[in-house]
Protein backbone atom coordinates (compact mmCIF):
# COMPACT_ATOMS: atom_id res chain seq x y z
CA UNK A 1 0.00 0.00 0.00
CA UNK A 2 1.45 3.64 -0.83
CA UNK A 3 1.27 5.95 1.62
CA UNK A 4 -1.44 8.19 0.09
CA UNK A 5 -3.39 5.05 0.18
CA UNK A 6 -2.61 4.52 3.61
CA UNK A 7 -3.89 8.13 5.10
CA UNK A 8 -6.75 7.52 3.00
CA UNK A 9 -7.56 4.58 4.96
CA UNK A 10 -6.73 6.09 8.48
CA UNK A 11 -9.30 8.25 7.56
CA UNK A 12 -11.56 5.90 6.38
CA UNK A 13 -11.25 3.77 9.62
CA UNK A 14 -11.91 7.58 11.83
CA UNK A 15 -14.97 8.17 10.05
CA UNK A 16 -17.11 6.38 12.49
CA UNK A 17 -15.99 7.72 15.26
CA UNK A 18 -16.39 11.28 13.54
CA UNK A 19 -19.63 10.25 12.65
CA UNK A 20 -20.85 8.89 16.27
CA UNK A 21 -19.19 11.76 18.39
CA UNK A 22 -19.81 14.73 15.92
CA UNK A 23 -21.94 17.37 18.21
CA UNK A 24 -20.80 15.85 21.27
CA UNK A 25 -19.06 16.77 24.38
CA UNK A 26 -15.56 15.46 25.41
CA UNK A 27 -14.30 16.51 28.59
CA UNK A 28 -10.51 16.51 29.02
CA UNK A 29 -8.05 16.46 31.74
CA UNK A 30 -4.96 18.32 30.87
CA UNK A 31 -1.93 17.71 32.63
CA UNK A 32 1.45 15.63 33.24
CA UNK A 33 4.53 16.14 31.01
CA UNK A 34 1.81 16.84 27.86
CA UNK A 35 1.73 20.06 29.87
CA UNK A 36 5.33 20.84 30.42
CA UNK A 37 7.05 19.27 27.72
CA UNK A 38 7.40 21.59 24.55
CA UNK A 39 6.55 19.04 21.87
CA UNK A 40 3.83 17.19 23.46
CA UNK A 41 2.17 21.07 24.46
CA UNK A 42 1.76 21.86 20.73
CA UNK A 43 0.78 18.64 19.69
CA UNK A 44 -2.25 18.35 22.38
CA UNK A 45 -3.23 22.05 20.94
CA UNK A 46 -3.56 20.31 17.65
CA UNK A 47 -5.07 17.45 18.52
CA UNK A 48 -7.75 19.62 20.32
CA UNK A 49 -8.33 21.54 17.66
CA UNK A 50 -8.58 19.01 15.14
CA UNK A 51 -11.50 17.69 17.56
CA UNK A 52 -13.24 20.91 17.42
CA UNK A 53 -13.04 21.39 13.49
CA UNK A 54 -14.42 17.93 13.38
CA UNK A 55 -17.23 18.47 15.19
CA UNK A 56 -16.86 17.75 18.99
CA UNK A 57 -16.64 19.72 21.59
CA UNK A 58 -14.10 19.49 23.54
CA UNK A 59 -13.78 21.00 27.18
CA UNK A 60 -10.54 21.57 28.71
CA UNK A 61 -9.34 20.92 32.78
CA UNK A 62 -5.93 21.76 33.37
CA UNK A 63 -3.71 21.32 36.48
CA UNK A 64 -0.55 23.01 37.46
CA UNK A 65 0.81 21.62 40.19
CA UNK A 66 4.21 21.60 39.15
CA UNK A 67 4.24 25.33 38.41
CA UNK A 68 2.54 26.13 41.29
CA UNK A 69 5.17 24.56 42.98
CA UNK A 70 8.22 25.80 41.45
CA UNK A 71 6.81 29.56 42.05
CA UNK A 72 6.35 29.06 45.96
CA UNK A 73 9.99 27.56 46.37
CA UNK A 74 11.63 30.89 44.34
CA UNK A 75 9.59 32.59 47.07
CA UNK A 76 10.57 30.77 49.67
CA UNK A 77 8.21 28.43 50.45
CA UNK A 78 8.29 24.86 51.21
CA UNK A 79 5.37 22.76 49.86
CA UNK A 80 3.61 20.43 51.94
CA UNK A 81 1.13 18.11 51.13
CA UNK A 82 -0.92 15.50 52.97
CA UNK A 83 -2.49 12.47 51.05
CA UNK A 84 -1.63 13.96 47.56
CA UNK A 85 -3.32 17.57 48.33
CA UNK A 86 -1.38 21.42 48.21
CA UNK A 87 -1.81 22.17 51.92
CA UNK A 88 -2.95 25.91 51.16
CA UNK A 89 -2.49 29.47 53.50
CA UNK A 90 -3.71 32.16 52.36
CA UNK A 91 -0.24 33.34 50.37
CA UNK A 92 -0.55 30.05 48.74
CA UNK A 93 -3.81 30.34 47.42
CA UNK A 94 -2.93 33.84 45.85
CA UNK A 95 0.50 32.38 44.16
CA UNK A 96 -1.84 28.81 42.77
CA UNK A 97 -4.23 31.80 41.53
CA UNK A 98 -1.56 33.60 40.00
CA UNK A 99 -0.17 30.63 38.15
CA UNK A 100 -3.39 28.63 37.32
CA UNK A 101 -5.37 31.35 36.01
CA UNK A 102 -2.91 33.91 35.35
CA UNK A 103 0.20 31.78 33.72
CA UNK A 104 -0.75 28.03 32.77
CA UNK A 105 -4.44 28.91 31.71
CA UNK A 106 -3.70 31.44 29.23
CA UNK A 107 -0.57 29.86 27.68
CA UNK A 108 -3.14 26.52 26.73
CA UNK A 109 -5.39 29.13 25.66
CA UNK A 110 -2.78 30.79 23.03
CA UNK A 111 -1.19 27.09 22.09
CA UNK A 112 -4.68 26.17 20.94
CA UNK A 113 -5.41 29.29 19.52
CA UNK A 114 -1.56 29.06 17.21
CA UNK A 115 -2.92 25.90 16.26
CA UNK A 116 -5.95 27.22 14.56
CA UNK A 117 -8.34 26.96 17.41
CA UNK A 118 -10.33 29.37 18.86
CA UNK A 119 -10.07 28.57 22.86
CA UNK A 120 -10.86 31.27 25.81
CA UNK A 121 -10.01 30.72 28.96
CA UNK A 122 -12.03 30.86 32.35
CA UNK A 123 -11.68 29.95 36.07
CA UNK A 124 -14.46 28.63 37.83
CA UNK A 125 -14.91 32.05 39.34
CA UNK A 126 -16.25 33.18 36.20
CA UNK A 127 -19.85 33.70 35.79
CA UNK A 128 -20.52 31.62 38.86
CA UNK A 129 -19.46 28.40 37.39
CA UNK A 130 -18.27 26.79 40.03
CA UNK A 131 -19.15 27.32 44.08
CA UNK A 132 -16.87 25.83 45.96
CA UNK A 133 -16.25 24.34 50.17
CA UNK A 134 -13.33 23.86 52.16
CA UNK A 135 -12.32 20.29 52.36
CA UNK A 136 -12.46 18.69 55.76
CA UNK A 137 -9.33 18.02 57.29
CA UNK A 138 -7.11 15.55 56.46
CA UNK A 139 -5.13 12.55 58.11
CA UNK A 140 -1.91 11.87 57.76
CA UNK A 141 -1.64 8.26 58.31
CA UNK A 142 -4.51 5.93 57.43
CA UNK A 143 -4.49 4.52 61.12
CA UNK A 144 -3.94 5.09 64.70
CA UNK A 145 -5.13 7.42 67.68
CA UNK A 146 -2.24 9.64 67.57
CA UNK A 147 -2.50 10.59 63.30
CA UNK A 148 -3.46 13.84 63.99
CA UNK A 149 -5.61 15.68 61.52
CA UNK A 150 -4.12 18.44 59.04
CA UNK A 151 -6.56 21.58 58.00
CA UNK A 152 -5.12 21.84 54.55
CA UNK A 153 -6.77 25.35 54.24
CA UNK A 154 -7.79 26.72 51.47
CA UNK A 155 -8.68 23.72 49.70
CA UNK A 156 -11.79 22.75 47.90
CA UNK A 157 -14.74 20.46 46.89
CA UNK A 158 -17.51 21.63 44.31
CA UNK A 159 -20.84 21.99 46.17
CA UNK A 160 -22.61 23.83 43.02
CA UNK A 161 -22.07 23.86 39.12
CA UNK A 162 -23.73 26.13 37.17
CA UNK A 163 -22.32 25.50 33.24
CA UNK A 164 -24.36 27.76 31.41
CA UNK A 165 -21.00 30.33 29.98
CA UNK A 166 -19.93 26.84 29.17
CA UNK A 167 -22.51 25.86 26.83
CA UNK A 168 -22.40 29.33 25.31
CA UNK A 169 -18.75 29.61 24.27
CA UNK A 170 -19.17 25.96 22.97
CA UNK A 171 -22.63 27.21 21.58
CA UNK A 172 -20.51 30.06 19.66
CA UNK A 173 -18.05 27.50 18.67
CA UNK A 174 -15.48 28.58 21.10
CA UNK A 175 -12.61 26.09 23.15
CA UNK A 176 -13.27 26.25 26.74
CA UNK A 177 -10.31 26.03 28.72
CA UNK A 178 -11.16 26.05 32.91
CA UNK A 179 -8.03 26.52 35.87
CA UNK A 180 -9.51 24.98 39.34
CA UNK A 181 -9.87 27.35 41.18
CA UNK A 182 -13.07 28.77 42.56
CA UNK A 183 -14.60 31.05 45.57
CA UNK A 184 -16.88 29.70 48.64
CA UNK A 185 -20.21 31.58 49.04
CA UNK A 186 -18.18 34.04 51.28
CA UNK A 187 -15.67 35.12 48.15
CA UNK A 188 -12.82 33.11 49.30
CA UNK A 189 -10.64 31.97 46.48
CA UNK A 190 -9.97 27.94 46.81
CA UNK A 191 -7.94 25.69 44.89
CA UNK A 192 -9.60 22.62 43.66
CA UNK A 193 -8.14 19.30 42.74
CA UNK A 194 -7.95 19.40 38.70
CA UNK A 195 -9.17 15.08 38.69
CA UNK A 196 -11.65 15.90 40.68
CA UNK A 197 -13.21 19.01 38.77
CA UNK A 198 -12.87 17.49 35.59
CA UNK A 199 -15.15 14.39 37.06
CA UNK A 200 -17.80 16.99 38.38
CA UNK A 201 -17.88 19.35 35.35
CA UNK A 202 -18.16 16.12 33.04
CA UNK A 203 -21.25 15.22 34.80
CA UNK A 204 -22.37 18.63 34.70
CA UNK A 205 -22.38 18.69 31.21
CA UNK A 206 -23.52 15.74 30.42
CA UNK A 207 -20.52 14.76 28.56
CA UNK A 208 -20.06 11.65 26.01
CA UNK A 209 -16.72 11.15 26.95
CA UNK A 210 -13.88 11.63 30.18
CA UNK A 211 -10.89 11.46 29.06
CA UNK A 212 -7.94 11.87 31.83
CA UNK A 213 -4.41 12.37 30.50
CA UNK A 214 -1.44 11.19 32.26
CA UNK A 215 1.83 10.24 32.80
CA UNK A 216 1.74 6.24 32.84
CA UNK A 217 0.27 3.80 30.22
CA UNK A 218 -3.14 3.72 32.17
CA UNK A 219 -4.24 1.06 34.97
CA UNK A 220 -1.62 -1.97 35.86
CA UNK A 221 -3.36 -4.88 36.78
CA UNK A 222 0.20 -5.31 38.95
CA UNK A 223 1.92 -1.82 39.37
CA UNK A 224 5.18 -3.11 38.76
CA UNK A 225 4.80 -4.71 35.58
CA UNK A 226 4.02 -2.78 32.82
CA UNK A 227 2.60 -5.30 30.39
CA UNK A 228 0.43 -5.98 32.98
CA UNK A 229 -2.17 -2.97 31.01
CA UNK A 230 -5.86 -3.16 31.90
CA UNK A 231 -7.60 -2.03 28.77
CA UNK A 232 -11.05 -2.53 30.38
CA UNK A 233 -12.60 -1.98 33.92
CA UNK A 234 -15.73 -1.15 35.46
CA UNK A 235 -15.98 0.62 38.72
CA UNK A 236 -15.90 -1.98 40.83
CA UNK A 237 -12.70 -3.89 39.44
CA UNK A 238 -11.46 -0.40 40.10
CA UNK A 239 -12.93 0.20 43.63
CA UNK A 240 -11.61 -3.50 44.36
CA UNK A 241 -8.10 -2.60 43.08
CA UNK A 242 -8.08 0.34 45.29
CA UNK A 243 -8.90 -1.30 48.59
CA UNK A 244 -6.22 -4.24 48.16
CA UNK A 245 -3.55 -1.55 47.07
CA UNK A 246 -3.11 -1.83 43.44
CA UNK A 247 -4.32 1.69 42.43
CA UNK A 248 -2.73 4.10 44.57
CA UNK A 249 -0.96 7.99 45.15
CA UNK A 250 -1.58 9.87 42.29
CA UNK A 251 -3.46 7.60 40.32
CA UNK A 252 -6.79 7.54 42.96
CA UNK A 253 -7.76 11.34 42.05
CA UNK A 254 -7.77 10.06 38.55
CA UNK A 255 -9.90 6.89 39.51
CA UNK A 256 -12.22 8.72 41.55
CA UNK A 257 -12.75 12.08 38.93
CA UNK A 258 -13.75 8.39 36.56
CA UNK A 259 -16.70 6.83 38.64
CA UNK A 260 -17.98 10.42 39.77
CA UNK A 261 -18.80 11.05 36.07
CA UNK A 262 -19.93 7.52 35.40
CA UNK A 263 -22.24 7.58 38.16
CA UNK A 264 -23.13 11.18 36.99
CA UNK A 265 -24.19 9.80 33.66
CA UNK A 266 -21.05 10.02 31.60
CA UNK A 267 -21.06 6.46 29.34
CA UNK A 268 -17.22 6.06 29.05
CA UNK A 269 -14.01 6.95 30.74
CA UNK A 270 -10.88 6.50 29.91
CA UNK A 271 -7.00 7.25 31.31
CA UNK A 272 -4.59 7.40 28.82
CA UNK A 273 -0.86 8.18 28.25
CA UNK A 274 -0.76 11.64 27.76
CA UNK A 275 3.39 11.07 26.73
CA UNK A 276 2.02 9.38 23.68
CA UNK A 277 2.11 11.34 20.42
CA UNK A 278 -1.34 12.19 19.46
CA UNK A 279 -2.87 10.15 21.78
CA UNK A 280 -5.86 11.96 22.27
CA UNK A 281 -6.42 11.20 18.49
CA UNK A 282 -5.25 7.52 18.97
CA UNK A 283 -8.54 7.26 21.49
CA UNK A 284 -10.60 8.70 19.71
CA UNK A 285 -10.61 7.39 15.92
CA UNK A 286 -8.67 3.92 16.22
CA UNK A 287 -10.45 0.91 16.38
CA UNK A 288 -8.19 -0.42 18.80
CA UNK A 289 -7.73 2.69 21.57
CA UNK A 290 -5.38 3.25 24.14
CA UNK A 291 -5.06 3.19 28.32
CA UNK A 292 -7.48 2.15 30.22
CA UNK A 293 -11.39 2.78 29.54
CA UNK A 294 -13.60 2.87 32.57
CA UNK A 295 -17.48 1.78 32.34
CA UNK A 296 -20.05 1.93 34.64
Amino acid sequence: MDLASERASILVEALPYIRAFFGKTVVIKYGGSAMTDPFLRKMVATDITLLRYVGMNPVIVHGGGKEITHLMKRLGKEPVFVNGLRVTDAETAEIAEMVLTGKVNKEIVSLINQSGGKAIGLSGKDACLITAAKLQPEKCCSSGEKCPAVDLGYVGAVTKMDPGVIDVIVGAGFIPVISPVAADTKGATLNINADHLAGSLSCALRADKLIMLTDVEGIMDDPEDLSSLMEELTIDEVKEMTEDGRIARGMIPKVEACVTALQGGVERTHIIDGRRPHSLLLEMFTDKGIGTMILK
